[in-house]
């Protein structure tokens, strides 16, 4: 990918050189400024969403949360582990106000305890589904994004992303439950001959 992005960069470079090289400089130091406006701008808006974050937390709407979503989460993700089932709940929980930055640590500790759970490729690959498709109920970083960049109405993304996120999670889940069924352990033919003949 970088190597694909200075590419890019240095053909429009080559280009505006040959075409206008007065606008070169400008239009270099004009999009460095726009840069750094735009990063300010989510920092702010990622530092208040994490402190509100840090404060649903402790305060315990987000274990109440958490709850409301774990019924679902343990039928989709077929686990019952609740160290794990946790964990999960609250990187949904944050995705769903658009803050991919905090959901990440949650997601990695997520991620790390279905690995050691029973059906763990099945849940895994679900729970990387759910990630990449990412429900989002309030999209706050391209709402940060909008207000950085002077957008008059930056709030009316909301219903457009929710609507679009919702049919790809949907899209995603159903496709995803078909093509990579949960395997289940087979019992050994030899193992449940020993237990008839014990029992009879």
């Amino acid at each position: 990918m970088n190597i694909l992005f200075s590419a890019i960069f240095l053909v429009c470079s080559a280009i505006l050189l040959f075409i206008k090289p007065e606008n070169f400089l400008p239009t270099l130091l004009d999009g460095a400024s726009r840069a750094a406006t735009l990063c300010v701008s989510l920092v702010a808006n990622y530092s208040v969403w994490m402190g509100l974050m840090r404060v649903w937390e402790d305060s315990g709407v987000a274990r109440g949360f958490s709850k409301l979503l774990k019924p679902l989460v343990k039928r989709l993700l077929k686990t019952d582990d609740e160290t794990a089932l946790r964990a999960i709940c609250m990187n949904f929980s944050v995705n769903m106000l658009g803050i991919s930055g905090a959901a990440t640590p949650y997601g990695v500790n997520a991620a790390k305890l279905l690995d050691k759970t029973e059906h763990a490729e099945y849940s895994s690959a679900m729970f990387f589904v759910l990630n990449a498709s990412s429900l989002q109920i309030l999209p706050t970083s391209i709402i940060g994004v909008r207000v950085a960049m002077g957008s008059a109405a930056p709030m009316d993304v909301v219903i457009p992303t929710l609507l679009t996120s919702a049919f790809c999670t949907l899209l995603s889940v159903t496709l995803t439950a078909l093509l990579f069924p949960r395997k289940t352990a087979k019992v050994p033919i030899l193992f449940t001959k020993t237990m008839g003949a014990g029992t009879r």
